[in-house]
């Protein structure tokens, strides 16, 4: 059959019979979908006493789950912490394997233990005295959040978003552009890419590349389908300070960050296809989303990547990040594409802070631990919260249901074979991202919110 699809670039027709358009009605009033990924935070750490959520549990206000403190000998509920800012803990591969303990989800505490120790013995012995690896046991609810709980109250809430995969930021971020994570041997041959949870290979003179080795993401990434079906996206990156250490510990000198730098955090530069596509361009500043955002002249798909000073990674400050991506959706929602549009906000990683829930076993990389996860959009359900199984492949989902007509980063169909583990976007857990709209309800008025609301 012919699919017509409407996108920002105008109306594009082509030929695609996997997905039948009955399968996808309404979701092309979705003209514009943002992502906007912040850092490091559990999904019980933001959201684990919101009303009807999945969260910490409790009996009569009191949580009933206490994890083991060795470094104090004694057993720490889950606890409000009033703090704008955190400590967190390791967010490795080891320690998300180490925080779920086989399911047990237990073994947060003693993983931070044991990241605080290194971190001591590299400073002074006496801070051994300062240790504090109950903190990821700590919570936030509105009093210090009322911006993201407000979100939850007027649209969506997902209580079982899991980052795509059990490591830290690089490989997160990956996934989300292109449902992998990988180490490959010849340059531009996705065939040479192999498997890499923890260590695909990181920016020149990064920790884990200390040489001039400039990385080959071989592998198709999802602009690579976008190219192909005329579908225009940016991938907007704010200057600054990268928000995290780069092998996904606790403390690191500072790297800076731009949209011309590629980086952990600004990988698709280093894409095969973004390269041989004559895109690079596309990767650009912050300043020209909110330009687009202003101008009604947003693509079909945008990234949106903080700095370090509004990331939400501990040790900075909650109320910054909550203010820039405020700041962010405001200018969406006064913008003439807000009928239009989709936001979907997560964190890319649990921060090494405790979540109780058990993460799916999808295939060898994840899912990995629980993250916030909120849809924004005039279509999206009030007040809902989805209990849905999902993961930033849901994104790419929706994205090639919405705009590609239901192509997926398949290597047996998309035309560049890649040994990666699963079609991700098929996986039989993974939700639909279209439940969380009604299609057919008139779309709603935006819901502004203050940059700088009180932190009680």
């Amino acid at each position: 059959m012919v699919l017509i699809v409407a996108g920002t670039i105008g109306v594009l027709t082509f030929t695609h019979d996997a997905h039948p358009r009955s399968s996808l009605a309404g979701i092309h009033k979705i003209r514009h979908v943002v992502v906007i990924m912040q850092e490091n935070r559990s999904f019980d750490s933001y959201f684990g006493t919101y009303p009807g959520a999945d969260g910490i549990p409790m009996r009569h206000g009191v949580p009933t789950v206490c994890l083991p403190d060795p470094h104090l000998h004694t057993c720490v509920k889950p606890y409000h912490d009033a703090a704008d800012h955190n400590r967190g803990g390791p967010h490795e591969h080891a320690d998300a394997l180490g925080d779920i303990n086989h399911g047990r989800m237990d073994g947060f505490i003693r993983r931070a233990l044991l990241a605080e120790r290194a971190d001591c013995a590299r400073d002074s012995p006496d801070c051994i005295r300062r240790i504090q690896p109950s903190t990821v046991m700590g919570y936030h609810d509105q009093r210090e959040i009322p911006n993201y709980w407000a979100y939850a109250r007027n649209f969506v809430l997902q209580d079982h978003m899991f980052q795509p995969d059990t490591s830290w930021s690089l490989p997160a971020h990956l996934f989300m552009v292109s449902e992998w994570s990988a180490r490959c041997t010849r340059r531009g041959d996705p065939r040479s890419c192999r498997n890499s949870v923890e260590k695909p290979m990181s920016p020149p003179h990064e920790a884990l590349n200390p040489t001039a080795s400039v990385p080959q993401y071989a592998w198709t990434d999802l602009t690579y389908l976008m190219h192909k079906h005329h579908v225009s996206w940016r991938y907007y990156v704010f200057a600054g300070q990268e928000p995290d250490c780069e092998t996904g510990a606790m403390s690191c000198s500072p790297v800076l960050q731009r949209a011309q730098t590629p980086g952990v955090w600004n990988p698709l530069p280093y894409f095969t296809t973004v390269r041989r596509d004559h895109q690079l361009d596309n990767v650009t500043s912050i300043s020209r989303f909110f330009a687009a955002a202003r101008g009604g002249k947003l693509p079909a798909v945008s990234w949106v990547i903080p700095n370090n000073r509004v990331s939400e990674h501990p040790p900075t400050r909650i109320s910054f990040g909550q203010g820039f991506v405020t700041h962010v959706i405001n200018t969406i929602m006064r913008g003439p594409d807000w009928p239009s549009t989709a936001i979907f906000l997560a964190w890319d990683d649990w921060g090494g802070f405790y979540d109780h829930v058990r993460p799916p076993k999808v295939d060898r990389n994840g899912y990995g631990l629980r993250v916030p996860g909120l849809v924004i959009s005039p279509y999206a359900r009030r007040g809902y919260v989805d209990h849905q199984v999902l993961s930033f492949d849901a994104y790419a989902k929706f994205i090639e249901d919405d705009f590609l007509g239901g192509s997926r980063l398949d290597p047996k169909t998309d035309g560049r074979p890649d040994p990666r583990a699963s079609v991700r976007e098929n996986a039989p857990v993974l939700g639909n991202l279209a439940r969380d709209f009604d299609f057919d309800q008139k779309p709603r008025p935006p819901v502004l919110l203050p940059l700088h609301p009180p932190f009680r």
